[in-house]
């Protein structure tokens, strides 16, 4: 039976970075993966205007879902105004109902962004309104099995991982491929070298599995129903 894996994240752009690599694999293994990325993360560009860079970053986030495999959804929310209300998380939840993902990849619950937390709030909040009976909805409910979150140097407070994901080779050539794609990931906008940060952390993560390169996570465990109980 083929898996299918969600990523959820606060921009276009962010789940790429840090769950790309495993969703490249995932792909390879013949999964379905599905990056549900919740703004445009238009405002961070430094010479183009929020309109001329959310167009760039819509090619970037589609460059990227087609160099691993995957599909790419957009959500209809602007880069500093995700907002932490039940409408983003009847969508995500939507998605889950349709998907029906073995797997689902997040933010850490705590960032330095807005939208990072948000994004996370939404998915476990998403993730419990599709796991439950409600009328009306034509759409059989789903449970996520397995709900991670993807470590993120902007959201490490707090953060300890404790699952790790062998990245093989032919994974990390098509995350780079795509991610090089990012003007962010270059380092074009505000100068942090993504690209060269997370392939380091890669090969950090995998000497601790024994591997070349590993993605590191943590597991939702009980937070989750913390954060998206009634």
């Amino acid at each position: 039976m083929t898996k299918t894996v969600i990523a959820v994240g606060g921009h276009i752009g962010d789940m790429e970075l840090t769950a790309g690599p495993t969703l490249a694999k995932m792909v390879l293994e013949g999964a379905r993966a599905i990056i549900v990325d919740c703004t445009w993360g238009e405002r961070g560009h430094p010479l183009l205007t929020p309109t001329e860079y959310r167009e760039q970053k819509l090619h970037e986030g589609r460059f990227f879902a087609d160099a691993i495999g995957a599909e790419f959804v957009a959500l209809d929310y602007s880069d500093g105004f995700l907002p932490d209300d039940e409408a983003v998380a009847e969508q995500i939840a939507q998605i889950i109902r349709e998907s029906k993902p073995d797997v689902m990849i997040t933010h850490w619950i705590k960032s330095m962004h807005r939208d990072h937390v948000n994004a996370a709030k939404a998915a476990l909040r998403g993730a419990f309104l599709a796991s439950i009976p409600i009328e009306g909805e034509p759409l059989a409910r789903h449970s996520v099995p397995s709900i991670l979150h993807a470590e993120n140097w902007e959201d490490m407070e707090g953060f300890e991982a404790d699952t790790f994901v062998p990245i093989p080779d032919e994974a990390f050539d098509r995350w780079l491929a795509g991610i090089s794609e990012h003007a962010f990931a270059r380092g074009e906008t505000y100068g942090f070298r993504f690209i060269d940060y997370y392939s380091a952390l890669m090969q950090v993560k995998g000497c601790l599995v024994g591997h070349q390169r590993a993605c590191a996570f943590k597991n939702a465990g009980t937070e989750k129903f913390a954060l998206a109980g009634p």
